[in-house]
């Protein structure tokens, strides 16, 4: 017979008790996060599969930050390939990390959406500003790892080694400010199953689930900010990726 583990069985309780409040929050806006594109290391802007124009949207980015083994800063950067932005350095780096600010955004009735805000267009169902972050773990570097600059929400490991296998579970918890923060939507697997029922981090920021590709894992944070004063944005949306890859098995 099959046991599940007590760390799986947290995530079930996790992911039942708040249902209502995942389902309730917008799921559908891009992310970018970093991947592997003919051996190199590329930043995708897109949604699931479709990786959209990232070079187009390069000016939006306004931090690209790269570390190596003891958390030491290594100059780095994005270089334009095509449609897609590389990164470049001078060092090997173990963790890459960018900040992208996409600016305002509304939903109007008729489900449109446009790049402005309620004070353009009052009858917006939604306005909203966004923030988009992304982490790419190369290397687990050695000690804790910190709050990088620029990235108010950030999805940091809660151990020291990665899970080696799909299926094993993974703790990870999300940082808001530099605080853990509870109610942080989670996607396990957003390049393929973006459209999944979000899990929801718990009262310390922590969320545990099995990890879900031997390759390529992308998950996602999502976080609505409330300002103060609702009358231009309802929220700051604040949507983080981390990423890592499993190895395969030698060919």
């Amino acid at each position: 017979m099959t046991q599940t583990s007590p760390a799986l069985k947290v995530t079930a309780a996790l992911a039942a008790g708040f249902a209502l409040l995942a389902v309730s929050l917008p799921v559908e806006a891009h992310s970018i996060w970093f991947a592997q594109r003919a051996r190199q290391l590329a930043l995708i802007y897109g949604v699931g599969a479709d990786d959209l124009d990232a070079v187009g949207r390069m000016d939006k980015i306004t931090s690209v930050t790269g570390f190596d083994e003891n958390w030491q800063p290594v100059e780095t950067s994005l270089r334009a390939t095509g449609v897609i932005p590389v990164v470049d350095s001078e060092e090997p780096v173990s963790v890459v990390a960018a900040v992208m600010d996409y600016g305002d955004w509304v939903k109007m009735p008729d489900g449109e959406w446009h790049s402005a805000n309620r004070k353009q267009f009052p009858d917006a169902v939604i306005s909203e500003h966004n923030y988009k972050y992304a982490v790419h773990i190369k290397e687990m570097p050695k000690g804790a790892i910190p709050m990088i600059p620029g990235h108010k929400l950030q999805l940091v490991p809660a151990t020291s080694v990665l899970p080696q296998s799909m299926g094993n579970p993974i703790v990870l918890k999300a940082y808001y400010d530099g605080k853990p923060t509870a109610g942080v939507q989670i996607i396990t697997d957003y390049v393929n199953d973006p459209d999944q029922l979000p899990l929801v981090t718990g009262a310390d920021g922590t969320i545990t689930f099995p990890v879900r590709n031997q390759g390529l894992n992308v998950v996602t944070a999502i976080y609505l900010e409330k300002p103060k004063d609702t009358s231009v944005y309802d929220h700051f949306e604040h949507r983080a990726t981390l990423s890592f890859v499993l190895p395969h098995k030698p060919e």
